[in-house]
């Protein structure tokens, strides 16, 4: 299988450590739905899970912030297969559309874990 994800990029401070409530729940539902694996565990200063796909790392931990205001962009390289897979897997995913930045167009489209973390799924559209 080809390279999906190319790079997460966070809203606040630390995609490494993206609010949680329940470490557990969270390591669970990413794996199934965006088919991330855990690879790193820490219970120390909070409890955090790193997980990845294609080389690219997203962390959740458990750091009293506020998951609705706390999230990531992740560029990928197939922005209808992203799309594509999260709904087979029972993902909502909603605005889908094309956002202009600095003179690049992009089509982006979000996702709202249950968790609260929103997601900006989003592509370069070359030309």
């Amino acid at each position: 299988m080809s390279k999906l994800y190319e790079a997460a990029y966070p809203f606040a401070d630390d995609v490494l450590a993206l609010p949680v409530t329940d470490i557990d729940q969270a390591a669970k539902w990413y794996g199934e739905k965006f088919g991330l694996r855990e690879v790193e565990r820490r219970p120390d200063p909070v409890p955090t899970v790193l997980m990845e796909r294609d080389g690219v790392r997203i962390g959740f931990a458990v750091n009293g912030g506020e998951p609705e205001q706390e999230g990531a962009a992740i560029l990928v390289t197939d922005i209808r297969e992203a799309r594509r897979e999260l709904v087979d897997r029972g993902v909502e995913t909603a605005n889908w559309r094309v956002d202009e930045r600095d003179g690049q167009k992009f089509q982006v489209f979000f996702v709202v874990a249950p968790d609260g973390l929103c997601y900006y799924f989003h592509q370069p559209i070359d030309g």
